[in-house]
C-alpha cells in the first residue's frame, strides 16, 4: 500500500503540469462590474457554446470560452475571429488568471485539472496506429439561423454601449454613418444600417441581425489582416495592450523602454515606455523623447498634466508617442509606422487606445545593465537626433534675444536655442559674420551681455565662453587668451585679432575683458587661400560694429565705459548665465 501511495503521488506531481497546460481559455471580454458582465455573458451564451464568466485578479469580470488544450484554443480563437463571432482583440489565457466563477449560475470554480471541452469549430484530428491513420471529424460549427427583425432587435438589446459604439464606428468606416459615435441607435444609425443592408443586397430593415453584425465587423476588421493584432501583457513594464504580433517581436529591455523590433514585411517598430518619477520628470520625458531620431520634427505635440502625445511625420516614418502619468508612474508607447498608411494606422491606434491597460509595477532599470558601448548619442538604445552644426551664442537683452555667428546658421531648416527652444532668425549678415535670433517662446535669461565701450589695451587678458564640445559638458567652457591686435589680418577695423586656442563649437561666443564686459563675438577660425595660419589666431567682431548693426535693427545694447577685474569664479558664472548653445537642424 505504501508503494502504491508513493506511485500515485509521483504520478500526480508529474501529471499536474500537463493538465494545467490543457486549461487554456479564450478571453473575449472584460467588464468593470458584475451587472455589466452578467448582461454581456448572457448575450454570448445565447449564440456561442462553452461560455463561462469569472472574476479577474484585476477586480474586473472576464468572459471566456473553454477550457481547451493550448493547440485547440489557438485554432478556435482563429476560427471564431474569422467568422466575426468574437472581437479581434480576444486572446488566450490560463485558468490561473481567474478567481471566482459567476457563470454559468451555480457553477463551481474550475480547478487547474479541469478537463478541456471539445471545440465547436471544425478541427481535423488524427489517431495514429502502427498500420493506419484514421481521420476523425470534430463537431461542426453551430449554424446561426437568420433572425426576424423582432429577433434581431431582441439580440441587439443585449449589446452593451461599447459594442453599439463599435457597430457605429464600423458603419462610419464603410461610409454609411456620419453622426456621433455615442452608442445610441437613433434615426441616423437606423438609416445607416438600412443603407448598409441595401448595399449588400439585404432587406433594408434598419436592424442588423446577429449574422449581419458579424459580417459588418468582419469587414471592418479586415484592414488589420496580416498584422496579428492581439493583446500582449508585458508584466515587467506594467502595460497590456494590443500589438501587431505578426509584424514585431520582443527585442529586449533598455529602461525606460521595452523594445519590439520588426520581423515581418512591414517596417514597424514599437517601444513600451514605463518608469516612475515626478511631474517634473514627466514633463522632462516629453522634451527628451522629441530629440530621438525616430521622431520627425514635423507634427503636433500636446503636453497635459497627466498625458502627452507626440506625432512626428516625414517621408520615412510616422511616429506616434502616447504617455499617461498617474500615481508617480509614466506608462505609454512609441509606435513607428510606415509612411502613407494613415487609414490602417488610425485603426491600429484606435485598437491600442481601446485596449491599453495599466498593470502594477514599472520597468526595473536593472534589466538593462551598463555596457561598454554606451553613448551619449543614445537614449536607452535609441539614437538621439543630432544637429547639423552646433555653436555658441549669448543673450543681449532680457527677452532672450541671442547674438551668434552667421556661419553657424548656414542652410538650416530649423534653429534652436539650447536644443529645445526654436528660434526665428531676425537677421543673418554674412559680410559681418553676425546673426540675431529671437526665441519663439518666452525665455527669461539669468543675465545678458554688457558691452565695453572703451578701447582695451593690447596684450590685455581676454576670455572666450563657448560650448567647445557641442553641449556635451552641459555648460560653456572658459578659454583664456590675449588681445593680439586692434584690427584684422588685412587691417579691417571691424574685428580684433586674438591669440588663444578655441574649438569650432566656441564660434559665436562672447569675448570678455577681465571685468566681465563683452569686447566682441568670436568668429570661426579664419581661412586664407594658400596659407596655413597658426591655430592660435582667432578673430572677434568688435563691440562698436555689433552696436551699429543692432541699432540698425532697432535693438539697443547695454554698455559700460570702465574696465574692472572680476574673480575667475564669478566670470565663469557670468559666462554660464549669458552663453547658450545654438544648434542648426
Amino acid at each position: 500500500m505504501r508503494h502504491a501511495l508513493m506511485a500515485a503521488a509521483l504520478w500526480m506531481m508529474t501529471s499536474l503540469p500537463a493538465l494545467a497546460q490543457q486549461n487554456t481559455w479564450i478571453q473575449i471580454e472584460a467588464q468593470p462590474s458584475l451587472a455589466a458582465a452578467e448582461a454581456s455573458v448572457r448575450s454570448y451564451a445565447a449564440r456561442l457554446p462553452d461560455v463561462a464568466g469569472f472574476q479577474l485578479s484585476t477586480r474586473w469580470y472576464g468572459i471566456a470560452l473553454g477550457p481547451y488544450t493550448a493547440q485547440d484554443a489557438q485554432r478556435q480563437l482563429q476560427a471564431l475571429r474569422g467568422q466575426g463571432l468574437i472581437s479581434g482583440d480576444s486572446f488566450l489565457v490560463q485558468t490561473g488568471v481567474f478567481r471566482q466563477q459567476f457563470w454559468p449560475v451555480g457553477a463551481a470554480a474550475l480547478a487547474p485539472g479541469t478537463q478541456p471541452v471539445t471545440p465547436v469549430a471544425p478541427l481535423e484530428t488524427q489517431t495514429e496506429t502502427e498500420t493506419e491513420t484514421v481521420a476523425v471529424e470534430a463537431p461542426a460549427a453551430p449554424v446561426i439561423e437568420e433572425e426576424t427583425p423582432r429577433q434581431a432587435q431582441a439580440s441587439e438589446s443585449l449589446l452593451n454601449r461599447d459594442e453599439k459604439r463599435l457597430l457605429q464606428t464600423a458603419l462610419a468606416a464603410e461610409g454609411f454613418y456620419t453622426s456621433a459615435i455615442d452608442g445610441l441607435f437613433g434615426r441616423g444609425t437606423r438609416s445607416s444600417m438600412a443603407a448598409w443592408q441595401s448595399a449588400n443586397g439585404l432587406e433594408p430593415t434598419g436592424i442588423l441581425t446577429t449574422r449581419q453584425r458579424a459580417a459588418l465587423l468582419r469587414s471592418y476588421n479586415s484592414i488589420l489582416d496580416g498584422l496579428g493584432m492581439e493583446v500582449v501583457a508585458e508584466a515587467r513594464a506594467g502595460i497590456a495592450m494590443q500589438m501587431p504580433t505578426d509584424q514585431i517581436a520582443f527585442k529586449g529591455y533598455e529602461a525606460p523602454f521595452a523594445h519590439y523590433e520588426a520581423t515581418g514585411s512591414e517596417s514597424i517598430q514599437l517601444s513600451l515606455i514605463s518608469q516612475e518619477g515626478s511631474q517634473a520628470r514627466f514633463e522632462g520625458l516629453f522634451s527628451v523623447l522629441q530629440t530621438l531620431d525616430l521622431v520627425p520634427t514635423e507634427g503636433p505635440r500636446e503636453l497635459g498634466r497627466d498625458r502627452f502625445t507626440i506625432t512626428g511625420i516625414d517621408g520615412e516614418r510616422h511616429t506616434t508617442i502616447d504617455v499617461r502619468y498617474a500615481d508617480g508612474a509614466m506608462k505609454g508607447y512609441m509606435l513607428v509606422w510606415p509612411p502613407n498608411d494613415d487609414t490602417r494606422l488610425r485603426r491600429v491606434l484606435a485598437e491600442i487606445d481601446r485596449s491599453f491597460e495599466v498593470l502594477p509595477g514599472v520597468l526595473d532599470p536593472a534589466l538593462s545593465p551598463a555596457t561598454e558601448d554606451q553613448s551619449i548619442d543614445l537614449l536607452a538604445g535609441l539614437e538621439i537626433r543630432q544637429p547639423q552644426r552646433a555653436a555658441t551664442g549669448f543673450f543681449v537683452d532680457g527677452r532672450g534675444t541671442v547674438l551668434t555667428a552667421a556661419e553657424t546658421l548656414g542652410a538650416c531648416e530649423r534653429v534652436s536655442i539650447g536644443s529645445d527652444v526654436d528660434a526665428d532668425v531676425v537677421f543673418s549678415d554674412a559680410e559681418l559674420g553676425l546673426a540675431l535670433l529671437q526665441p519663439k517662446k518666452s525665455i527669461a535669461p539669468l543675465a545678458f551681455a554688457t558691452f565695453q565701450s572703451s578701447i582695451p589695451r593690447l596684450r590685455d587678458t581676454v576670455a572666450v565662453a563657448g560650448f567647445s564640445y557641442g553641449g556635451d559638458l552641459g555648460a560653456p567652457t572658459l578659454t583664456l587668451g590675449e588681445l593680439a591686435d586692434m584690427r584684422g589680418l588685412d587691417g579691417e577695423d571691424s574685428v580684433k585679432r586674438l591669440e588663444l586656442r578655441a574649438e569650432p563649437g566656441d564660434s559665436g561666443g562672447p569675448v570678455f575683458d577681465r571685468g566681465g564686459a563683452v569686447l566682441g563675438l568670436l568668429r570661426p577660425a579664419p581661412e586664407r587661400e594658400g596659407q596655413v595660419l597658426p591655430d592660435t589666431v582667432r578673430l572677434a567682431i568688435d563691440a562698436d560694429t555689433i552696436r551699429t548693426r543692432l541699432a540698425a535693427e532697432g535693438f539697443q545694447i547695454e554698455e559700460v565705459d570702465a574696465f574692472g577685474v572680476m574673480d575667475p569664479v564669478e566670470l565663469s558664472a557670468l559666462a554660464a548665465d549669458i552663453s547658450v548653445l545654438v544648434e542648426c537642424w
